[in-house]
């Protein structure tokens, strides 16, 4: 057994054989054909040992009871996967190139979510590792409300959203934030912490982005168990839902339910840590999986409002409701009211990307906020009708009571003269009363029960011959004039509708 090469101070801690950069830890068992790390001089004569006579899974361990100089080294080992687990690697950039890359890449905008394990196997001292390994996670990203955003959500065997995305966009206060959390000290549900994330988290009520922007949703799951409830499903539809999952164990979790969890290819997003003592270690790696050596993510690109990322170039996007202008960089809004773009049953109008509809006149718009009713347009105070409204489609027009007229103004009524001719059925004489009329006889006659016509009044007197001569000439006055008095309304009857003829050729001119 070959003694174990001290790391290199800059080289990350991995996830197994290969980690996400693409790199092979040296050490025996997995059969690495990746350049090997030069030993440095140990502190002292010791010399550390596969226990057992040499694990063969590339795990270095002191033998039990044997004080080595090499113990301080036992938090930098990390135990690789199973060859069963491991997938393609994925090369992010070229080994050896830190020192050049770490000024000159940023992380892609994502929206992240911490799930940390508080259950009762979890020390007080352990979780404070844990939420120091949040520190340093947030301190390598790029936070801010337009580049990454950063929720913690803390679980046992209930679960609690210590933040959302929403809350904090810079790393003072989401450091801050942390230090306060507290363990829940309970079972581990591993499931219910990741539905929540879907339910509770990734919304975009709570600060998650719009699909449209195209922002990776990721979640890192930190555990030390086995998980107490069904994660398979649940996990499977997180990954359905486009979530990106990062599995971490430490010491006591279970791997396969890590790789269960965990989004493919396994050996880039499955990591475990033997204590808590060393995840903080995870960061670098963590680093260079969400480092973006690409224009969008360094900002040094021309696109006014989205920037998508092809290959070792990029495109211009917009945000909804706007198009992209001929340049290919600018966007401009949309006319959202053109034909078939809105739902507006009769007027659309366009604001700022969206829209609005409203209604014509005489209509109002319906709680759908699409469609219209017709609104009762003769409803109190909505028309000036003096008398009667009529609705007619959305509009109205004005009537009058029985017994008036509607004046020109099309609004107003004035009272119609009952006894005007032709108005009303009287033989001899028509009474005007308010909106009726009564008839009446002349002197002579008597009103018949039709109260319209009239017979001559008959007296029986005894009167003398004299008297009966005098009668007989009065009746013959009466006659006279009574005869008179018909050809005289005859004639004024006639001067009357000649003079309405001459009062409507008037209002003609």
């Amino acid at each position: 057994m070959q003694p174990l090469p001290l790391p290199r101070a800059e080289r990350p801690v991995g996830a197994g054989e290969r980690g996400l950069a693409g790199r092979r830890t040296p050490g025996g068992g997995g059969g690495g054909g990746g350049e090997p790390v030069p030993p440095r001089s140990p502190p002292c004569s010791f010399k550390c040992g596969a226990a057992g006579g040499g694990a063969g899974d590339g795990t270095m361990r002191r033998p039990l009871g044997v004080p080595g100089c090499c113990l301080p080294l036992l938090p930098l080992l990390l135990l690789p996967l199973p060859p069963a687990a491991r997938g393609s690697p994925r090369r992010l950039r070229p080994a050896g190139s830190h020192a050049a890359a770490d000024t000159a890449c940023k992380n892609r905008p994502l929206d992240l979510v911490f799930i940390i394990d508080s259950s009762r196997s979890v020390r007080y001292e352990e979780f404070e590792k844990v939420k120091i390994f949040l520190s340093k996670m947030i301190d390598t990203l790029d936070v801010g409300e337009r580049t990454t955003r950063v929720a913690v959500m803390n679980y046992a065997s209930t679960v609690k959203v210590e933040f959302p995305l929403r809350t904090y966009f810079d790393k003072a206060s989401m450091k801050e934030a942390i230090s306060h959390i507290e363990p829940l000290s309970a079972g581990t549900m591993t499931g219910l912490a990741i539905q929540t994330a879907m339910d509770e988290v990734f919304t975009e009520e709570m600060g998650s982005r719009p699909a449209t922007f195209n922002i990776p949703k990721v979640v890192i799951v930190v555990t030390d168990g086995r998980p107490q409830d069904q994660v398979q499903d649940v996990a499977a539809s997180a990954r359905t839902a486009g979530i990106e999952i990062y599995a971490v164990g430490v010491d006591r979790a279970d791997m396969q339910s890590l790789r269960i969890m965990a989004s493919e290819p396994l050996d880039e997003h499955v990591f475990y840590v033997e204590t808590y003592g060393v995840i903080e270690k995870l960061t670098s790696k963590f680093r260079e999986t969400f480092c973006a050596a690409n224009v969008c993510a360094l900002g040094t690109h021309e696109c006014e409002q989205v920037c998508v990322s092809n290959g070792g170039s990029y495109l211009c996007d917009c945000y909804e409701g706007y198009t992209l202008n001929p340049d290919k960089r600018t966007c401009s809004a949309v006319d959202m009211c053109a034909p078939g773009r809105h739902e507006c049953d009769q007027i659309c109008v366009s604001i700022n990307g969206s829209y609005v509809c409203e209604c014509y006149e005489g209509y109002i718009l319906s709680p759908d906020k699409k469609t219209c009713s017709a609104m009762d347009v003769c409803a109190p105070g909505r028309h000036d009708c003096a008398q009667v409204c009529l609705s007619n489609d959305g509009s109205y027009s004005c009537d009058c009571f029985e017994g008036y007229t509607l004046n020109p103004d099309k609004k107003t009524c004035s009272a119609v003269d009952m006894c005007a001719p032709g108005r009303h059925d009287c033989e001899q004489v028509c009474v005007r009363d308010d909106l009726f009329y009564t008839c009446d006889c002349y002197q002579g006659y008597t009103l018949n029960p039709d109260k319209k016509t009239c017979s001559r009044a008959i007296t029986s007197s005894l009167i003398t011959t004299e008297e009966s001569c005098k009668c007989e000439a009065i009746a013959a006055l009466q006659d006279s004039v009574t005869s008179r008095l018909e050809a005289l309304s005859t004639k004024l009857d006639e001067v009357s509708e000649k003079l309405r003829a001459y009062q409507g050729r008037q209002q003609v001119v």
